[in-house]
């Protein structure tokens, strides 16, 4: 098992029990509620493969845990991960640990925040990390056991155990594990990985420090302008710490059914119209913001008038602060994803393994 302040994982000798191993683990604190799969050292030396083990990937705050791909391995075998979704995990991990994304406060605030996984590119079908039907819930393993690898790493290594470190009021069950693939083939526009800076030929990972997934229905219109009205009204609610920050640049995930992308294209706009459309449309006026959420401690461009209640505050700093992707199946249905309001967006590349001939 991992030792937090070390470079090396402890070792320690339990009985040859399935159930007292798991006992013993729950006891400890050192999984998240759920059975987990026994790190031993065979099966951790199998996750590190090739690479050196004593490697220092960083410093994970809340509690400035070592992060080596050793003590990363382990938590992945607990998770339940084949050595294939390694290299996906400690992409994810060097995605983290960017000062941009801010892991401790992601992790530590009364918010219960928690990191979204967006896999882009072939090695997400490779390994067959769900885009489809069903992508962000259960039933598919790469899916579950690669978020669940990320959440452990930052309770083991990173100790932010709820009640402790942790002190997310109510949280939420993306703290066990969140994570899918942007489902390309539906995808009209370029893919998210090129959007962010990355080439067709690479594969990546985005995470975004997540509040909440919010649900949104669009049966009724079938034209681009009608979907996007609903998206963006959607977006227009009292509570949401996230139009009160827009100088830390937070970023608002919206993730489009095939259905809606699919509409959204065929009326002419690009990605790059959909953000400027979200960033004009999803606004709230001044008097709806004063006095509420987090409204003594907000962070606002100078050019926001706090006087006139008529003033729309946007919810993003700027319209690259949108990141969209495609996935889902059929239904008609899209998600957008509100953000944690001291976290940026990171994207990190997959080093995907070579083939050998």
């Amino acid at each position: 098992m991992a030792s937090s302040q070390t470079t090396r994982a402890s070792r320690f000798n339990l009985a040859d029990s399935y159930i007292e191993i798991n006992e013993h683990f729950h006891e400890q604190g050192w999984s998240d509620g759920l059975p987990i799969m026994p790190p031993t050292v065979d099966a951790v030396a199998e996750m590190v493969g090739d690479r050196d083990a004593t490697t220092v990937m960083g410093v994970m705050p809340p509690g400035n845990g070592t992060v080596t791909v050793e003590k990363v391995a382990a938590n992945a075998v607990m998770a339940g991960c084949l050595p294939e979704f390694f290299p996906v995990v400690l992409a994810g991990v060097r995605a983290m640990l960017r000062e941009e994304y801010n892991v401790g406060s992601v992790s530590t605030t009364t918010g219960g925040a928690a990191p979204v996984f967006i896999v882009s590119g072939s090695y997400a079908d490779q390994i067959g990390i769900n885009s489809g039907t069903g992508c962000f819930g259960s039933g598919f393993r790469p899916n579950a056991a690669i978020g669940r690898a990320l959440r452990l790493v930052i309770r083991n290594i990173a100790s932010a155990v709820p009640g402790e470190m942790d002190k997310g009021t109510q949280a939420w069950p993306g703290r066990y594990s969140f994570c899918f693939a942007e489902n390309e083939p539906s995808n009209p526009w370029d893919p998210l990985r090129v959007n962010r800076g990355f080439s067709e030929a690479d594969s990546t990972i985005t995470v975004i420090g997540l509040r909440g997934v919010h649900y949104i229905n669009e049966g009724g219109q079938e034209t681009g302008l009608g979907n996007l009205e609903t998206i963006a009204g959607s977006m227009r609610r009292m509570g949401l710490v996230n139009y009160l920050h827009q100088m830390n640049r937070t970023a608002i995930g919206l993730v489009l059914g095939p259905e809606h992308a699919e509409e959204i294209a065929k009326d002419g706009f690009s990605r790059q119209d959909v953000q400027a459309y979200l960033f004009e449309h999803a606004r709230m006026p001044m008097r709806d913001l004063r006095n509420r959420s987090y409204w003594n401690f907000r962070v606002w461009p100078e050019e926001y008038d706090e006087n006139d209640p008529d003033f729309l505050v946007p919810i993003v700093y700027a319209p690259e602060d949108f990141i969209i992707a495609v996935a889902g199946g059929t239904g008609r249905h899209s998600a957008w994803l509100s953000s944690w309001y001291m976290t940026r967006s990171v994207t990190e590349p997959i080093d995907v393994p070579s083939v050998e001939s």
